[in-house]
């Protein structure tokens, strides 16, 4: 049976209820194109075909049975740093490259409580460090935007879970978020994605990079579809202290809200030096005909502090990296060297090996910063500022109700381009870092075309008003096809 696999999640639930087709053979269809795509794309680490069946067998009974939900039956994609029970999590490293977890992580057991298929672990960049899916282990995602030949990045950290939705590969992706690793990617992919807000979605069972800033959060390519990601995964973990007793509301309450009255601001921190004019056009556009639609566009609020984010950014997130990744010390899992002089030379040689360049050096940058004599002078420090930077966001969001801004300062740059300057390619997290830093709700949306590549337009919310994103979205869908674009055909 031909399946249309460009129809969103929401239509494929809808074909499943009519009976169109089973949840069987969407899964043997999305398998089927996945691994046609596999040689071009490198989306995925690991393909999941075993479980993937298994999972839409037991969604066709529920849907035979009148049960179920939005996510019956669907494929979803999931980053490669949430651990699956019984399925390699390799976090884009040799590391972990023979780690099989014993349990799942809260999202993939929600996922699974669902109906959702699981149909692979997706690409990304070593330990969630990078914004290129450069940095995996297991070779570079490529963007299926790209312009001559697949030739462009996809972003990153989340490259694998972007690239297979905008691909069409699948509808549906999870990645996470540390300093832009989920809204970075949607842009340069020309798809959605949101970072939900700090606390709003479980990290347990997540393998830790910089515990104070990372959330995971879903990839689609409609508002609807995002919102009915979220609210499956979204709530109160007793599994993880970090989570937020807050009630989670409907994600589509606002969807029938449009512009009229709605309060943008524009802070022209986010619009200075460094930005691409061929992205800034489209930017300006998407602002543009919001205001034509009844909203309110507010250009007289600042965020002073939010450019000392990346450099703030820079501090915390090695730090908090070089704690969490101590664990890696070749005794209790993980890739070992066992033939050392020493405990020490195998502990060292483990790490030399098993970890990529990237990783050593955000590693070796955070023992630096929070070392004796240098804790109060630049962890304290960057700390002092991330509270500025917060309250700068509450008090712009008291006279707006989102803030829109670019979500990267430029489109997808060719592969390599970037490769051997780091502080370039910490550059592309410019606009995304600051709402890291203050713990809002981020979503990225599709707005236009630079040189024929995607622009993303970039919605900043109040804590735990994700919803009020996604009604912007919504709307801005009502008004623009640029969530209806698609790559050329990749297989």
């Amino acid at each position: 049976m031909a399946i249309d696999l460009n129809r969103t999640a929401h239509e494929h639930a809808a074909a499943l209820r009519a009976g169109e087709y089973t949840a069987r053979d969407l899964a043997e269809a999305t398998l089927a194109l996945l691994r046609r795509q596999e040689d071009a794309l490198n989306a995925y680490i690991t393909l999941t075909d075993d479980l993937a069946m298994a999972q839409a067998e037991a969604a066709d009974a529920r849907l035979r049975a009148g049960e179920g939900g939005p996510l019956t039956g669907i494929p979803v994609g999931v980053k490669d740093l949430l651990s699956t029970r019984g399925i390699p999590t390799t976090a884009g490293s040799r590391m972990l490259e023979s780690f099989v977890p014993v349990l799942d992580c809260t999202v993939v057991e929600r996922l699974n409580q669902a109906g959702a298929v699981t149909v692979g672990k997706t690409n990304m960049d070593e330990f969630a460090m990078g914004s290129s899916t450069e940095h995996s282990a297991f070779g570079p995602t490529h963007n299926p935007w790209g312009k001559d030949g697949l030739d462009r990045v996809p972003g990153g950290s989340s490259g694998g879970s972007a690239a297979t939705v905008a691909a069409r590969g699948v509808p549906l992706s999870l990645g996470t978020d540390t300093g832009g690793s989920i809204r970075q990617p949607a842009a340069l992919c020309g798809i959605l994605g949101l970072k939900p807000t700090y606390g709003r979605v479980s990290r347990f069972g997540v393998v830790a990079f910089a515990s104070s800033l990372e959330q995971v959060g879903p990839f689609g390519r409609d508002a609807q579809d995002v919102a009915d990601l979220l609210q499956a995964i979204a709530g109160v973990d007793p599994m993880d202290a970090t989570t937020a007793d807050v009630p989670v509301p409907d994600y589509q309450e606002h969807f029938q809200r449009g512009f009229q009255g709605l309060r943008v601001g524009v802070p022209a921190e986010f619009f200075g030096e460094g930005l691409d004019p061929a992205v800034r056009q489209p930017v300006e556009a998407a602002i543009d005909a919001m205001a034509a639609q009844g909203a309110t566009i507010v250009r007289d609020i600042s965020l002073p502090t939010a450019p000392k984010a990346l450099p703030v950014y820079y501090i915390i997130a090695p730090s908090e990296a070089s704690a969490n990744l101590a664990r890696y010390d070749g005794v209790k899992y993980g890739f070992s060297v066992t033939n050392g002089r020493s405990a020490e030379d195998e502990m060292s040689q483990t790490r030399g090996q098993g970890f990529g360049a990237e990783v050593k050096r955000r590693v070796m940058l955070g023992t630096y910063a929070l070392s004796a004599g240098y804790y109060d002078a630049y962890y304290l420090k960057a700390q002092k500022v991330r509270t500025l930077i917060r309250r700068e966001f509450d008090a712009a969001l008291e006279q707006c109700d989102v803030i829109v801004s670019p979500t990267s300062p430029n489109a997808a740059f060719r592969l390599n381009e970037k490769l051997d300057d780091p502080y370039a390619m910490y550059l592309n997290d410019l606009y995304t870092i600051p709402v890291n830093i203050a713990g809002n709700p981020g979503l990225s949306i599709p707005c236009g075309f630079a040189d024929g590549l995607p622009v993303g337009l970039q919605l900043v919310g109040r804590p735990f008003e994700e919803s009020t994103l996604l009604g912007v979205a919504h709307a801005y869908e009502g008004i623009s096809d640029w969530h209806r674009q698609a790559p050329p055909p990749v297989a």
